[in-house]
């Protein structure tokens, strides 16, 4: 019999072995968007990484967006979209068109995904238990500050909820709908509640989960950097090399960092297993962004 093929496999459980010692109890934050929420491929490998960390002692939290979704639904309500500044302006016929998209249809979508792997998922938005406070975002038209309509700006993440549920045996999932002063709801980045939700729970890792394979060193490169800095990241910025859509995500990273999370990673969503392929290979798969390039192990390849 050959064992060659066996090894291999013990091989790859063996190289998993330090990062699993290292984030065992701890909490990792997933933000899950792209075309891993539309692809039933991709929808399955990511479940399977999520309930994965679970079961080997770890707290993922789940937050995900629903651009497709909405649309789909604002067309059904002969509802048209417009945007400023890449933000989706957002009226009263909006935002109740996308809480209930978000909250009612993709949300427990996710948690029933989850819950057929094995997992035990909990849908959460927001609203619940005042979980994201916020109020009325504004930007900057013609030169004047004004609102896009109920579109929010993160005050305040009450984090009690989430380290009850995700340090027991549950997985919270949670839709990026906010609430403001007086109760209204208001539609929210869910990368930006990602971020804020991974630096209130003090997370070890934050994870977003994109359409891009990662951050870089040229626009015309093959390759991507494998590790980051906050300094190297404004260097970056600075030289024009990280540009355009990518700006915000690694600058959301370095806020999450500078905020007390241990960890951040842009990875492409495109790619099955691709939270498992980053955490626990010495290589990863995406661009880690961090304080200080730091070593969980000494075979890991961060140059």
């Amino acid at each position: 019999m050959n064992y060659d093929n066996l090894i291999k496999k013990a091989e790859i459980l063996i190289e998993a072995l330090p990062y699993i010692q290292k984030l065992y109890g701890k909490t990792v934050v997933i933000k899950y968007g792209g075309n891993a929420m539309i692809n039933d491929e991709l929808k399955n490998s990511v479940m399977e990484d999520i309930t994965l960390l679970k079961y080997i002692g770890m707290n993922p939290v789940l937050v995900h967006g629903g651009g497709p979704d909405i649309n789909k639904a604002l067309e059904i309500y002969n509802i048209k979209s417009k945007f400023v500044n890449g933000l989706r302006v957002t009226d009263s016929q909006t935002i109740e068109v996308a809480q209930m998209v978000l909250v009612g249809k993709t949300n427990k979508e996710i948690v029933s995904m989850l819950n057929r792997k094995g997992g035990k998922a909990i849908g959460l938005c927001g609203i619940d238990g005042n979980l994201i406070e916020c109020e009325q975002y504004k930007t900057e038209i013609n030169g004047e500050m004004r609102d896009i309509g109920y579109v929010g700006t993160i005050t305040k993440i009450n984090s009690k909820v989430l380290e009850l549920i995700s340090k027991d045996e549950y997985i919270p999932v949670v839709a990026p709908i906010g609430v403001g002063p007086n109760g209204e709801s208001y539609n929210i980045n869910a990368d930006t509640v990602a971020g804020e939700i991974a630096a209130a729970l003090k997370a070890e890792k934050l994870m977003l989960l994109t359409d891009v394979e990662g951050v870089k060193p040229s626009k015309d490169s093959d390759s991507i950097i494998p590790a980051l800095t906050i300094d190297e990241v404004h260097d970056l910025i600075n030289r024009k090399i990280i540009d355009g859509g990518m700006i915000p995500k690694v600058l959301g990273c370095v806020d999450a960092l500078e905020k007390g999370v241990g960890r951040t990673h842009i990875i492409d969503g495109r790619i099955p297993h691709c939270i498992l392929l980053e955490i626990f290979t010495y290589k990863g798969i995406g661009t880690m962004i961090m304080k200080e390039k730091k070593l969980y192990h000494e075979n890991e390849a961060l140059y």
